[in-house]
């Protein structure tokens, strides 16, 4: 009888939050793939079955390859160079001021550098992709009127026209208004870190480097996770920046292209919902794989380490 009642007490608690989960999450995800099967047009109540034409169609796009490619190379980058610098940054904030007794201590002023790289993150995305559409415009653009001023004239270029420059521009401006957020987040990681074992490191003869790479680096190792997992989502993304800074007349054409602008343009300016929504499904499955793989191979490194 009590075993019943405690059953119908955790019911009781857990029903509620599970039925909004079903209705808000999981439904979502189960009409996007049925619509994925459909014609759908995105503004009628019919929808034909088409089974797979929409996936058999979007392998054969070379749209979808072109974005594909910058994806997987956003991807190669962003997560990499992103943690790497906020792991560097923040490892010379935390570390990096002059050694007293035995202990590490901070550079000075590492809060105020905290804030100004952390400032990007309370802009909007669409604040940030006109404000570096500023900066890289060619002719008044604050790039190249510096590299003017440098005598390094032959390094200006239409940074967001010309198709060898504009997917690295944009990477650029995505790892920047980034950055900030995993200086504070390895930051905050490295301040849980018991002082003892960095002083005992200290008084065993380890430098810097060798102390953060061996104590600190694997103290902080999931925080470092978590980020690969969320940059990786970030770059499998990237519709904002590419729509906002390189999407109109002169642009670099398909260059920039990735999986979210296709994803849009099938869906509101082709009327292909059906279709548009096949890409929504593969670039689900990929962000679920790249997790995966992420943390799978993360927690092999770290065990390994």
């Amino acid at each position: 009888m009590m075993r019943h009642g405690r059953r119908k007490f955790i019911a009781a608690f857990l029903g509620p939050p599970l039925l909004l989960y079903g209705v808000f999450v999981l439904n979502p995800y189960v009409q996007a793939f049925y619509l994925s099967l459909t014609d759908w047009g995105g503004f009628s109540a019919e929808a034909e079955f088409v089974g797979l034409d929409n996936f058999r169609k979007l392998f054969s796009d070379q749209h979808f390859w072109s974005a594909l490619r910058n994806n997987a190379v956003m991807l190669a980058v962003i997560p990499v160079v992103t943690v790497a610098a906020g792991l560097l940054i923040t490892g010379l904030l935390h570390f990096g001021g002059r050694r007293k007794g035995a202990g590490h201590t901070p550079v000075r002023g590492a809060g105020v550098y905290k804030i100004l790289f952390f400032l990007p993150q309370v802009l909007a995305v669409s604040v940030v992709g006109v404000l570096w559409q500023f900066i890289y415009t060619p002719r008044s653009g604050l790039l190249n009127a510096v590299l003017d001023a440098l005598g390094l004239d032959g390094l200006k270029h239409e940074w967001l026209a010309d198709p060898r420059f504009a997917l690295s521009a944009v990477m650029v401006v995505m790892i920047w208004s980034t950055l900030g957020f995993y200086i504070v987040l390895f930051g905050a990681a490295m301040q849980a870190i018991p002082s003892e074992v960095l002083e005992a490191a200290a008084l065993d003869g380890a430098s810097k480097p060798t102390a953060f790479f061996r104590i600190v680096l694997p103290m902080v190792w999931e925080s470092v996770q978590v980020s690969f997992i969320a940059l990786g989502i970030m770059a499998l993304d990237g519709f904002a920046f590419v729509q906002i800074m390189t999407i109109g007349p002169g642009g670099p054409g398909n260059s920039t292209e990735v999986l979210g602008l296709s994803l849009w343009n099938n869906s509101f300016k082709y009327g292909q919902f059906g279709y548009a929504t096949a890409f929504g499904v593969v670039l689900f499955l990929l962000t679920m794989v790249m997790a995966v793989f992420t943390f799978k191979l993360s927690r092999r490194d770290s065990i390994e380490g």
